[in-house]
């Protein structure tokens, strides 16, 4: 959890070709430049030829000088030893926009955590193709847009996000937004948009997943948070989980379970990507939670 935020923290996270001797190269490098190691993670796909993903906290004392220095020098050490890096502050809180349509369980939960600082960002907007939600939102402080949206204007719909969105956010997470994201959307945030969805897939696809669930009597639930490409529901997965059910649940207890699932599911992600936690590798993560 982010409830104890050290606002004079810095991460690095690092991916690159196994070779010997890159942990004592960047921990040196680290070292060099007086920075103290709190936290740190590894791991290799293979020890001999595969990837090397490594993520590092670490506490500076005279903080903006020295992160900018890092941060500069990184780029040669990236050269020379052929290193995918991003520096990340605890000084600048990601700033997160939400999507959403109806349903509000996935917004509540993530709105309050944001509120007891759970999720340490800043949410500058809401935007929904419905006008439900408004009052709710609003009541938090959060600036809310509605957008409406049909197949005949959505490609409009998207602009007039996109204009709201420029400059003013980081990510975006999709609160059970039940709408489709052009590729030319999905373009403006590579890695990083999260979706949630609920685990039913392939199985129950479309309208009424949890009634149908039901009728086939299915004895596991769950949700899957993952980040959007242009494959639908097929980007790389941050967090899953389930729920045994039996069969003394009706569709509507089917529906209930299932939401709990998607909101724990779905802030879990959020708070790991914003915690700087995740490493995207092809179409898989590398999750340091």
């Amino acid at each position: 959890m982010n409830t104890k935020v050290k606002p004079k923290r810095a991460k690095l996270l690092i991916s690159c070709p196994e070779k010997p001797g890159i942990i004592s190269t960047v921990t040196n490098f680290l070292l060099e430049h007086k920075a103290n190691i709190v936290h740190f993670d590894q791991h290799t796909t293979d020890p001999q030829s595969g990837i090397f993903f490594m993520r590092i906290e670490f506490d500076l004392e005279d903080f903006d000088s020295a992160y900018e220095k890092i941060e500069n020098d990184l780029n040669v050490l990236a050269r020379d030893y052929a290193l995918d890096w991003q520096l990340s502050s605890n000084e600048r809180r990601k700033r997160m926009a939400i999507f959403v349509s109806k349903a509000d369980h996935c917004l509540t939960e993530l709105i309050w955590r944001w509120k007891s600082n759970e999720i340490a960002v800043d949410i500058p907007m809401v935007i929904s193709n419905h006008p439900d939600l408004k009052e709710m939102v609003e009541g938090f402080g959060i600036p809310f847009y509605h957008i409406p949206l049909s197949q005949d204007t959505k490609e409009e719909a998207e602009q007039k996000a996109l204009e709201l969105l420029k400059d003013k956010v980081d990510f975006i997470v999709l609160a059970r937004y039940m709408q489709i994201l052009s590729p030319k959307f999905i373009s403006h945030f590579p890695k990083q948009i999260i979706n949630i969805h609920h685990s039913f897939l392939p199985a129950f696809v479309g309208a009424n997943p949890y009634v149908r669930a039901f009728n086939r009597g299915v004895k596991l639930i769950g949700a899957t948070a993952h980040y959007v490409t242009n494959d639908l529901d097929e980007g790389p997965i941050i967090e899953q989980d389930v729920q045994r059910i039996n069969h003394r649940y009706t569709a509507a207890d089917l529906k209930t379970a299932g939401r709990h699932v998607e909101k724990r599911v779905l802030a879990e992600a959020v708070s790991w990507h914003v915690e700087d936690k995740v490493l995207v590798h092809g179409n898989k993560t590398i999750v340091f939670a």
